[in-house]
């Protein structure tokens, strides 16, 4: 099988201009062909059988060391674009409200909380989860998306930290703006959707 890119139905987003998110969706968009020449070159090895060399099995390592990079890339810049679609939205009485207020304090810690952990020195990503088995959120900072990912947890929430998301728009001094240009855009219902689904999880 191969993958393709999505196309998102993105509106004209505030503090985040047109070029910057083509230049962000070039860049997803190559971590999609990435995914599958990886994959396609992983099969033509496989086509060696016992003939392969030890350079092809090094090559071969290398490449499977790299999937997750590449994949988790792809499937990462999906979640960040997937949340400006559609009418912003939000509910204060939703059950993404109610567990953010019983682990932040409200909403608003809530925001403060997801605004500290940006501000991490280093590139990476802001990423929500929520622990189906714990039954709590987690907001953490992730250096490499294949890299400190909270296994198997859903994401909520992801904000994407690397210079390219905001290098159009702002200077990295003005990663603040950024993140509060990303915040401002954010459709807070579909966060609140993947919550939902989340909370199946559990409940399963």
């Amino acid at each position: 099988m191969t993958y393709t890119a999505k196309t998102f139905n993105l509106p004209t987003l505030t503090g985040l201009s047109a070029e910057q998110i083509k230049v962000h969706l070039g860049l997803y968009e190559g971590y999609v062909k990435n995914v599958n020449l990886v994959m396609e070159t992983l099969k033509g090895y496989a086509a060696y059988g016992d003939k392969a060399t030890e350079g092809d099995k090094y090559a071969i390592t290398e490449l499977r060391r790299r999937f997750a990079f590449e994949f988790d890339g792809m499937r990462m810049h999906e979640y960040y674009f997937e949340q400006f679609e559609g009418e912003k939205g939000g509910s204060p009485e939703s059950a993404l409200a109610k567990a953010a207020a019983e682990k932040y304090g409200s909403g608003e810690d809530f925001i403060k909380h997801i605004k500290e952990v940006a501000g991490s020195r280093g590139i990476g990503w802001v990423v929500v989860y929520y622990d189906p088995r714990g039954k709590t959120i987690h907001t953490v900072f992730v250096n490499d998306h294949e890299l400190g990912v909270l296994a198997g947890l859903p994401v909520l929430l992801a904000l994407d930290l690397w210079e390219h998301a905001f290098m159009v728009d702002y200077v990295p001094a003005e990663k603040k703006n950024y993140v509060d240009a990303f915040l401002a855009n954010l459709n807070w219902s579909v966060v609140e959707k993947r919550f939902d689904e989340a909370m199946k999880i559990s409940a399963a």
